[in-house]
């Protein structure tokens, strides 16, 4: 079964098509089989994370440095988990 997404969703998974590989590893397979799925805080977290500018984004899934909100570590960690353990 397959979930609709809304307007605002879509918008979303739009912003998540960073054009920078590195990222899009990451990106893509969440949009793909998670973000319809999860909980609307999460769905919330991810629409925060995709607000942000790659070079911070690159530093945080490198580890490199961390964000201020430490909920989207969480996440962060979650979306590598689905590259790395697949």
């Amino acid at each position: 079964m397959s979930v609709e997404p809304t307007l605002e969703q879509r918008k979303v998974i739009y912003r998540a098509r960073r054009g920078l590989k590195e990222l899009d590893i990451y990106f893509d397979p969440y949009v793909k089989t998670q973000y319809l799925n999860v909980a609307a805080d999460e769905q919330a977290l991810f629409e925060e994370l995709v607000e942000q500018e790659d070079p911070d984004l690159l530093d945080w899934f490198m580890a490199v440095s961390e964000p201020e909100n430490k909920a989207l570590l969480d996440l962060i960690a979650k979306m590598k988990g689905l590259v790395h353990n697949s």
